[in-house]
């Protein structure tokens, strides 16, 4: 037992870090009240985290991803100043204002956005992330597929099982945006037979039937009738057997964001009502809950703790 050591929480919480303890100092230090210095201070501690990362593609990405969302676009400013000739900088000065243009439905200045990553590009050639920052930025924009199938070249010569470019296609090729169901359909099959079961775009696969599951409760009326009727649908359940396979086991999925996929998971099996099933993801899940997508039915904590309790009653 420990006396002056501390335990790690089993309490469930909300983590956008997920599991990756270094990423979670600089987001509570992000999230502390500010004071004088708090955006130098901030900056450099988000300048050192990314620097200790190296060419560790996956968890850059997800870092990258993580910071950027969390951080006030001033931090951004600031590093910048403090650094103009530091890349890093600049890339995330280019994914900051991408990420405030997600929230608001359209970037200030995209232009200025895109030139950013392509400068990054350049002072960065073998990164995949200045690319992946400028997919997100066409994505937003609603740019053709000319536009952006060359980006796609891009980082799959860096990184060719990059999990947020692959997510940022997901979307861009459904109807939802500028494709079909079909071209989603196509895409994620080209995924699954290519791609190792254990790579970084595992969860490709059920974040499509998660998201179509959306939006057809999203669509009201007998679409949202109906759209349980896709966790009986025979490509639902092969998709929902291949994981429950593999995931579950203690260093399959080595990702830096495997906990997300477990979360996806175990949300749909409870949506598919396979709770015996869920526990044992629940279990292998721990205690990092995720927004996405436990926030469709209220709040998100809430609605993890209680399928968590309901599939362990189940199983017991």
């Amino acid at each position: 037992m420990p006396i002056f050591g501390r335990r790690r929480s089993t309490t469930p919480r909300l983590a956008p870090e997920l599991d990756d303890a270094e990423l979670g100092k600089v987001c509570r230090a992000l999230g502390a009240p500010r004071v004088q210095g708090h955006l130098d201070l901030s900056a450099g501690l988000v300048e050192q985290l990314l620097r200790d990362t190296g060419r560790n593609w996956d968890l850059r990405t997800h870092r990258f991803t993580v910071l950027s969302a969390m951080a006030p676009l001033a931090l951004a400013q600031v590093w910048r100043r403090q650094r103009p000739k530091d890349p890093d900088a600049l890339l995330f000065q280019a994914w900051t204002a991408l990420q405030e243009g997600r929230v608001t439905g359209s970037p200030d200045d995209p232009q200025a956005i895109a030139d950013r990553c392509r400068r990054a590009a350049e002072l960065l050639p073998e990164d995949p992330l200045p690319w992946v920052c400028l997919l997100g930025v066409l994505r937003l924009l609603r740019r053709p597929e000319a536009e952006v199938y060359p980006v796609c070249q891009e980082i799959g010569a860096r990184d060719p099982w990059n999990r947020e470019a692959h997510l940022e296609m997901l979307g861009y090729l459904s109807p939802d945006e500028c494709g079909s169901h079909s071209q989603v359909m196509d895409f994620v099959e080209a995924v699954r037979s290519s791609a190792p079961p254990d790579s970084p775009v595992a969860g490709v696969e059920l974040a499509m039937i998660v998201d179509r599951y959306r939006a057809n409760l999203s669509a009201g009326g007998v679409t949202a009738l109906g759209a349980r009727h896709r966790w009986t649908r025979p490509d639902t359940e092969a998709a929902l057997a291949r994981a429950l396979t593999t995931w579950p086991q203690p260093g399959f999925l080595t990702h830096a964001a495997a906990a997300a996929d477990l979360n996806l998971l175990a949300y749909a099996l409870v949506q598919a009502n396979r709770l015996p099933h869920a526990a044992e993801v629940f279990r292998a899940i721990g205690p990092t809950v995720t927004a996405w997508p436990w926030e469709q039915h209220g709040d998100p904590l809430q609605q993890y703790v209680y399928w968590r309790d309901q599939a362990q009653l189940v199983s017991a």
